[in-house]
């Protein structure tokens, strides 16, 4: 695929998150996205065959984006510090900081968007969201599992919901950073995580 073809099929998928995100996916049309993104309807149905399949799309962007920016916190929190918790506690750190230096408020996240109308999409996309939630959960679970080996928690925890439980803490502040209008709501709910597990795994220094 050329260039420009990619270039299109970019600003289709940025257009139609922003729209999606601020109406909803049954209330975003195609010929929304066609006229916001300034193509034509060809240019539209070049790339995706209609909304289902822009739908596939839009979540694989989601989770590929998250991912290398997941990866990318992770490897620098994993230079910084050998010892699991404190490398962990430098991850969510570096979250934060990357929060606070956006200069809008988050827009907002598109799988959560599309849990609210499960009922616009078929099975593949359904389980591709759930298979993407498992891989978050996965990827905090080995680390607090790394970091119970050194530092047994103070009371009996459950490992998965704990890691789930950085997700939540993720899509819950989003949704409060954009009701207040202010990025520091998600700052402040990744930050009441790492004081959690700081309190589980006996770190309060």
């Amino acid at each position: 695929m050329s260039t420009r073809a990619n270039s299109s099929r970019e600003r289709i998928l940025s257009t139609a998150e922003a729209m999606i995100l601020e109406r909803g996916f049954a209330g975003t049309t195609i010929e929304d996205i066609i006229n916001q993104a300034a193509i034509t309807k060809g240019g539209f149905f070049y790339h995706f065959d209609g909304k289902r399949e822009l739908a596939r799309a839009l979540v694989e962007r989601y989770i590929d984006l998250d991912q290398k920016v997941f990866d990318e916190l992770n490897e620098r929190a994993d230079t910084l510090s050998e010892d699991p918790l404190q490398a962990t506690l430098l991850f969510l750190n570096l979250f934060t900081e990357m929060v606070a230096g956006m200069t809008e408020i988050h827009p907002g996240c598109i799988i959560a968007a599309f849990t609210y109308e499960t009922q616009q999409f078929d099975d593949q996309i359904r389980s591709r969201m759930e298979q993407a939630m498992l891989e978050w959960r996965a990827m905090i679970a080995e680390r607090l599992q790394a970091i119970a080996a050194k530092y047994p928690p103070r009371t009996e925890v459950n490992m998965d919901a704990l890691a789930d439980m950085f997700s939540s803490s993720l899509e819950g502040g989003i949704i409060l950073a954009r009701i207040y209008g202010n990025n520091q709501a998600l700052i402040d709910q990744v930050q009441a995580y790492r004081t959690h597990l700081r309190l589980v795994f006996g770190d309060v220094r």
